[in-house]
């Protein structure tokens, strides 16, 4: 028996694939969508009636639900089906809409952040003659000083000696000025070599004219601050013998400093240099700091494998400390993107979906491509068009819903009855 209306329905097929091979394209006849009324349980899908009436379980009032006579029709997203809600059922499940729109989109990389001494606002001072320390004027590290301030002495017999010489040429300058020009010019050349070496000590042109007034040499060079700054480091105390080129002092001007960012390497992309930066301090989280990454170092720290990024900020007022962490937020413009709330996307793990209002007021599963996240929104690459209405909250119980719908549908379509009334299990 099985088998004759197994060959009769084959038979049936065929019939249809000639009559149609025969009308042709020209002759093709347009499918007509037909739908018909159903009514379902709100709570339990799986309750669908021909006619109204209560739930058999909980004994709630079906509601009818227009579909199309094909059940697969409007859903292109296997094992899920096209959901039909009633306004009030919508507002009852706290379900909202969204739309898809062009917005302007940014990306934000956030990382941890490390302050650093600006090296091009750091100045050390050096001794260059031989002496030993006479006062000292920096008590403290940590001190300030201003441009001009003087620092320490130093007391040097070269000093001293280099003076008196000085002194002697231009005694000398003035005999030979009323004798030979030839030797008046000899004594203008020695007197200016004697000018030069003080100089070249970093005596200042204040003190070599005073030297030249009141011909009393110095015993002490002062060494003056050549710029301000805060005293980071200091390598000297009084009465200490320092020699020709010894470093004595450090100053740092700490009103800008550097800060150095790890990046990893799915953020390299994103970060160029120009672009701005915002820093935070744990302490002062209600404070913005503001700069900018000057420097990309072109290797990565193969411990951490991330870059370092240099970020010059401004720190007028002193919040950032050397050594110190902070927050570093950098922001990456994309420009104008479609784009879909958040909120509308359901992450599946094997795909992503939303669900589209369709114009009949039906919620279609879509699923869709996305691209970059920006606050709010991700980047639609596909499977979404401008001003689509995306459902935005309850949208997993939709999902929950859309897959018992297409389970049922499914199981209705197998067998020559209709779909179940009741769940199996109850």
């Amino acid at each position: 028996m099985a088998a004759f209306i197994a060959a009769a329905m084959l038979s049936v097929l065929a019939i249809g694939y000639v009559v149609v091979r025969m009308l042709g394209p020209e002759r093709t006849v347009d499918k007509v969508e037909t739908r018909v009324t159903r009514y379902q349980c709100p709570m339990h899908p799986t309750i669908i009636r021909d006619q109204p009436g209560s739930c058999p379980i909980c004994g709630m009032d079906l509601v009818p639900m227009i579909e199309p006579e094909s059940r697969s029709a409007g859903s292109t997203v296997l094992g899920m089906a096209a959901v039909s809600i009633e306004p009030e059922h919508r507002r009852r499940m706290g379900l909202r809409l969204g739309r898809i729109e062009n917005r302007e989109l940014s990306l934000e990389v956030r990382t941890s952040a490390r302050i650093l001494v600006d090296e091009t606002r750091q100045h050390r001072v050096t001794a260059k003659i031989e002496g030993w320390v006479e006062k000292l004027y920096v008590a403290t590290t940590g001190q300030h000083v201003r441009q001009g301030e003087p620092l320490l002495t130093i007391y040097s017999p070269e000093l001293v000696s280099a003076q008196e010489e000085y002194l002697s040429s231009l005694e000398m300058q003035t005999r030979l000025d009323a004798g030979d020009p030839d030797a008046s010019a000899g004594g203008h050349r020695l007197a200016a070599a004697g000018r030069r070496r003080l100089e070249l000590w970093d005596i200042s042109e204040e003190q070599i004219l005073q030297l030249e007034k009141t011909g009393h040499v110095e015993k002490y060079l002062t060494l003056y601050a050549p710029a301000s700054g805060w005293v980071i480091e200091r390598m000297v105390l009084p009465g200490q013998k320092v020699m020709s080129s010894d470093p004595l002092l450090v100053i740092a001007d700490l009103t800008h400093v550097w800060a150095d960012a790890d990046i990893y390497q799915s953020d390299l992309p994103r970060i160029q240099v120009g672009m701005p930066v915002e820093l935070s301090l744990p302490a002062r989280p209600d404070k913005i700091i503001r700069g900018k990454v000057t420097f990309l170092s072109p290797t990565l720290d193969p411990d951490t494998r991330t870059m370092r990024a240099r970020l010059e900020v401004d720190n007028s007022e002193l919040l950032l400390k050397p050594e110190m962490y902070a927050t570093a937020r950098l922001q990456h413009e994309l420009g104008p993107r479609l784009a879909a709330p958040a909120s509308a996307i359901i992450f599946t793990g094997t795909r992503t979906l939303v669900f589209r209002e369709g114009a009949d007021r039906r919620l279609f599963p879509a699923e869709v491509t996305l691209g970059e996240r920006s606050g709010d929104y991700y980047e639609v690459l596909s499977g979404l068009d401008e001003g689509d209405s995306v459902v935005v909250s309850a949208n997993f119980l939709l999902d929950s819903e859309s897959s018992i719908k297409a389970a049922v549908e499914a199981l209705a379509g197998a067998g020559p009855g209709e779909p179940p009334s009741e769940h199996t299990g109850h």
